[in-house]
């Protein structure tokens, strides 16, 4: 019996948008895959359905899962102190606070970061575009951006003591150093084998080369009038210092249906390969968080992000991948599904009880753009009216 498919175009569009690419699939296959609007605002030529995207944020459920290989695997343990993997997270101290003289004051954490905390952004690292206290002390230790994928730029305190609070942050970019530590490769090499390989996703990778580059989507900026500005084209293939698994990775949408398609799987590829077992897929699709929940998140830089909050007045956790919702959620998410977002409004959805996972991405500054984010949460909200 052939898989019914969705008309994706009928219920995508990208008006006062770069080009929108978007696509659904169920446990058994894509079902819907297209792409509108511009690679270029300004110019004629339309967004390829194969676009190669950046998928900042939406890295992480990559990088996690592959932390949840090792688990599997007994070559990592979710809750032993992760700096008895990478010694580098020792001695990282937790922020009191920054002096008029630029002096950073810091107190000894009160129990250890691990990586269950890391993958639940418990362990206390933040962002500083998303947290005022962590951008004053950026300023005051003159850190590079952590766009420029630098060990420099990841040396922050942590904002709080190990699970004692859920804030947003560079927690799984550490999750990758952990990674590289266990594995003594690059982050993006064993993920090719032991992830992207198996699943299919050849087009997944931390470093574009020509072929990849010849696809690539173009970034813009939204400006404070409302227009759309492209942004420079990338020209030279990738050299990044680190393989940030936070938020370093590019992939197109029908690779990104692939890896989502396989946690609708239980953890079995398309060929029926079993590379996530059942079991670490039932503990990571669940809420980790207890007591604790997702908050909403304030944009302290207009230029990197807008202030956003997913599903107001709905409890939201986090499983060891991404957000959970508790509740229904008004798109038609039920509840117990994942979900999460990337700094360029790139947004995808993953729905176990339902068995459909869907993803919609454009290139667009800052996050949670309006338009954007409204835009993906209809074309959710249209997936589950047409099933």
């Amino acid at each position: 019996m052939s898989t019914p498919r969705i008309d994706i175009r009928g219920i995508l569009h990208s008006d006062d948008l770069p080009g929108v690419v978007a696509g659904v699939t169920t446990s058994a296959a894509t079902i819907g895959l297209e792409a509108t609007g511009p690679r270029l605002v300004g110019e004629s030529e339309t967004l390829a359905a194969d676009a190669v995207l950046a998928l900042f944020s939406t890295t992480k459920p990559l990088t996690s899962t592959l932390a949840l290989q090792l688990v599997d695997d007994g070559v990592l343990d979710l809750d032993a102190p992760a700096a008895e993997y990478e010694p580098r997270l020792g001695g990282i101290g937790v922020l009191d606070g920054v002096d008029d003289d630029g002096t950073v004051r810091l107190h000894e954490p009160s129990s250890p970061v691990t990586l269950r905390r890391l993958l639940t952004h418990t362990a206390g690292f933040g962002y500083d575009f998303f947290d005022a206290d962590l951008a004053a002390v950026v300023r005051a230790r003159s850190l590079p951006d952590i766009a420029t994928a630098t060990l420099e730029s990841l040396q922050t305190p942590l904002l709080f003591d190990p699970g004692t609070r859920w804030e947003y942050g560079m927690n799984i970019d550490w999750a990758g150093l952990v990674i590289e530590a266990v594995t003594g490769r690059r982050l993006g090499a064993v993920m090719r084998e032991r992830l992207f390989e198996p699943l299919g996703m050849h087009d997944t990778t931390f470093a574009r080369d020509e072929r990849l580059l010849d696809r690539a989507a173009t970034l813009h900026a939204r400006t404070p009038d409302g227009a759309l500005k492209a942004l420079r084209a990338p020209s030279r293939p990738d050299t990044p210092e680190l393989d940030m698994g936070g938020q370093g990775a590019y992939s197109t949408a029908a690779d990104y249906l692939r890896f989502l398609r396989m946690w609708l799987n239980d953890g079995r590829t398309d060929s029926g390969e079993q590379v996530l077992s059942a079991q670490m897929v039932a503990e990571a699709t669940r809420d980790q968080l207890g007591d604790l929940q997702v908050t909403a998140l304030p944009g302290v830089n207009p230029r990197l992000t807008n202030p956003v909050e997913f599903f107001p007045g709905h409890r939201k956790g986090w499983g060891l991948i991404a957000m959970t919702n508790a509740d229904d959620a008004p798109t038609g998410r039920r509840a117990g599904s994942l979900g999460w977002a990337g700094l360029a409004n790139l947004y995808f959805w993953l729905d176990r009880t339902s068995g459909v996972a869907g993803f919609w991405a454009t290139q667009l500054f800052p996050f949670a753009d309006h338009t954007a984010m409204t835009a993906a949460l209809d074309f959710e909200a249209a997936v589950y009216r047409a099933r």
